[in-house]
């Protein structure tokens, strides 16, 4: 009996995982209907759900059955549902939203390409320009303009959850200017002014990114007469001086080409300026499970990574940098702090 429950029981485990897109496509669909927003404060029936969004009732009631077995709602006795704390995150106006996060990561475009994951595996590259026949940044902005939107919030919004704990963290003790190396739309940087008045910050990034900047930072903002935006490709140069250089999320590439950055930066700094590097470990962590499906992502779009901790610890030192200390910023997030030797 024990022999045929531990099988049964293994069984059903790996059928779940087989079927696991899902959940993913539930969740999605939660957000594309507009579930989260139609559920108020007040419980409410699927038949009252259905017509707030627009659906078919009973098909709604079995998407709502798979919801709340991942805990996106849940259920009271009486039938209604109500929201629980995933849920709520998926609502747009919630302070912690992860709403287009969810979009982001269940793009429809996205399905086909998980069936490639063997072939990915077998030649260690990337299979999207197979797939569309030009890489994927070319291609998302030239020909998907609502992903690329959702891309560009998407990345707000991991920034954003992120912003405070980083800003919290950062070793800014004698430091006068700071530079966020690839920094988006400069969030964090604005964390950090706004936490250090006397500090003046660098944002480096694409021109169409930096153009897209916090509104803070751009001319007539409340951080504009301590900001200096700079568009350029951190692979080819990083044209700035700063007593502390912050890398959030963007050695997710190869190692020779995240080394190459890292020294582009050292070319610019003094001897003794600080380098901080803010990313997911695959091998640490309670974020491992997230930050490996995040890699497995990346090798199927661009043929990028997430490090190891012994891997990332491995690009600072090829870089020259001398490591001084590693620490977890949150569940998913590892700050390493390097200095410029001297």
């Amino acid at each position: 009996m024990s022999s045929a429950m531990s099988t049964e029981s293994l069984v059903s485990g790996l059928m779940e995982h087989a079927l696991s897109a899902a959940c993913a496509a539930s969740v999605r669909a939660a957000v594309t209907l507009g579930l989260p927003e139609a559920l108020g404060d007040a419980p409410a029936t699927a038949g009252e759900l259905a017509t707030a969004v627009g659906a078919d009732q009973a098909a709604l009631r079995r998407l709502l059955r798979s919801l709340t077995s991942y805990g996106v709602f849940a259920e009271e006795k009486t039938g209604s549902f109500v929201h629980t704390g995933k849920s709520r995150a998926l609502r747009e106006d919630s302070p912690d939203s992860i709403k287009y996060l969810v979009l982001w990561c269940t793009e429809p475009w996205l399905w086909s390409l998980w069936g490639n994951l063997d072939e990915s595996v077998r030649t260690g590259s990337e299979a999207f320009t197979r797939a569309h026949g030009r890489p994927f940044y070319e291609h998302l902005h030239t020909e998907w303009p609502r992903s690329a939107q959702i891309f560009d919030r998407a990345m707000t919004q991991q920034t954003r959850l992120s912003a405070n704990a980083i800003a919290d963290m950062l070793p800014m003790a004698g430091a006068g200017t700071v530079a966020d190396v690839g920094g988006g739309q400069g969030l964090v940087l604005g964390t950090l002014l706004e936490r250090h008045p006397d500090v003046r910050g660098f944002l480096l990034d694409l021109p169409g990114v930096v153009a897209d900047a916090d509104p803070r930072l751009h001319p007539g903002g409340a951080l504009a007469d301590r900001v200096r935006l700079v568009s350029g490709d951190v692979l080819e140069e990083i044209p700035v001086e700063a007593d502390v250089y912050l890398f959030k999320n963007i050695l997710g590439v190869d190692a020779d080409a995240s080394v190459r950055i890292l020294r582009n930066a050292m070319e610019a700094a003094r001897p003794g300026a600080r380098m901080v590097i803010v990313e997911n470990f695959v091998d640490d962590g309670p974020g491992e499970k997230l930050a490996s499906a995040l890699d497995l992502r990346m090798l199927l779009v661009i043929g990028g990574q997430k490090h190891t901790r012994a891997g990332l610890l491995g690009i600072a030192e090829r870089a020259g940098l001398t490591v001084r200390n590693v620490r977890p910023v949150d569940s998913s997030l590892h700050m390493i702090e390097a200095t410029v030797p001297g």
